[in-house]
């Protein structure tokens, strides 16, 4: 990743957004320093050797701790300077950038997922699809799909930088090219196995706040929701592990998260719980969100999930990314409410108080609590009040 900060202004509120979003998603990052000639020149090292203090500082306390930095001035005098003005510092960043390449491992198993981003018709030959190979591998003669257009194709021929390949695996830029399609209907999206990806009305979801967020995640609120490669508003439901089991058990570590199953009960939250987990200072206890998406949403299991308020002022000085998490679990039935959602044990207790009007002595309360446990919710009198647990928000109908 490469973060780009104007050497003037600093760090702004769209650097910070784009940093967390690193955090989530690159393991190496590079910070380049642009707009170096609007510096003055007899304070223009001064001043990139203090920005370079204050984004080291910045970034102590992130994944990119000590990352290179590195002065530029991509357009020397802005936009309308002549283009004999050549950039400084350009050649230095490509030199870095090779220093920190590197080959990752790649993958040809599994399911195909490509990323799209250009579609044109060729005169003759048929529509080009032209993008990066996210997972997987593909073939001439292969079918793929494209789920936005639950349209199916076969793949007539497959070009890597102008020239003509068999096949592609993960990692590969490609261009594939497919016959009786029309451009028109995709500019960009997915490709991938027939099949593979599923179009969800609402999703289970992994949730940890992010630090940087102000305020709390109130629950029924609504978030821009980026899952796969879209974007969509949803409405929040948090909900975590029943009191009584938040605390770690001595055999397994604290910081491990507790796997999401459909067979436990769940405690519903009126909001993010922070803070608060046993034996791990400083961490939220393990939390679960439902989200109700205002229009469907195609996107492979177990991806990423970034929850925000996009509608908050940009200049606001604010971070608008909120929680983070992954899909554990999504519904594809529309009817998903009346159908999916009795599967989630979710509850909540609520209290009720009342005057004791007649007391018929210790034993005679005994047996009638008896009788009543046999065909009602036990109620638990304590001198002028009675408590009993409510049952399931969705999910069982009977009281507990």
């Amino acid at each position: 990743m490469m973060l780009v900060v104007d050497v003037v202004k600093g760090v702004q509120t769209q650097t910070a957004e784009c940093l967390l979003i690193g955090e989530l998603t690159c393991p190496r990052m590079v910070v380049v320093l642009n707009k170096i000639d609007l510096l003055p020149p007899n304070k223009r090292q001064s001043a990139i050797e203090k920005m370079i203090k204050r984004l080291h500082k910045t970034l102590e306390s992130s994944r990119f701790k000590e990352c290179p930095v590195i002065a530029v001035a991509a357009k020397p005098g802005g936009p309308e300077a002549p283009e004999t003005e050549e950039p400084q510092g350009v050649p230095e960043l490509i030199e870095l950038l090779k220093k920190q390449t590197y080959l990752p491992q790649r993958d040809p198993k599994g399911d195909l997922l490509m990323a799209v981003d250009h579609c044109f018709s060729i005169r003759g030959q048929g529509t080009v699809m032209t993008g990066t190979i996210l997972q997987g591998s593909l073939a001439i003669n292969d079918t793929v799909e494209i789920p936005l257009l639950k349209v199916t194709k076969k793949i007539k021929s497959v070009q890597m930088f102008r020239k003509p390949v068999s096949g592609a695996m993960q990692g590969d830029r490609v261009g594939v090219c497919v016959t009786q399609f029309d451009p028109k209907l995709l500019e960009r999206g997915l490709v991938c196995t027939p099949g593979s990806l599923r179009t969800i009305f609402a999703a289970i979801i992994s949730t940890r706040k992010i630090g940087y967020f102000k305020g709390s995640l109130a629950t029924r609120a609504k978030f821009h929701i980026t899952v796969g490669h879209e974007t969509v508003m949803a409405k929040v439901t948090f909900f975590g592990l029943p009191p009584t089991d938040t605390k770690p058990s001595p055999s397994e570590p604290s910081s491990l998260e507790t796997p999401f199953t459909f067979d436990r009960e769940y405690f519903y939250q009126d909001e993010y719980v922070t803070g608060q987990r046993e034996g791990a200072s400083g961490l939220d206890p393990d939390q679960w969100a439902l989200l109700e998406f205002e229009r469907p949403v195609t996107c492979p299991a177990l991806c990423l999930v970034i929850g925000s308020k996009l509608d908050t002022d940009l200049h606001a000085n604010a971070c608008r990314l909120a929680f983070q998490g992954r899909l554990l679990h999504g519904f594809e039935d529309k009817s998903y409410s009346e159908t999916a959602l009795a599967q989630l044990r979710i509850y909540k207790t609520k209290h009720k108080e009342g005057q004791v009007e007649r007391f018929f002595g210790c034993f005679s309360l005994l047996v009638a609590l008896e009788r009543a446990s046999q065909t009602e919710p036990v109620l638990y009198i304590h001198k002028q009040t009675r408590t009993h647990k409510q049952s399931y928000i969705c999910g069982r109908d009977k009281p507990r």
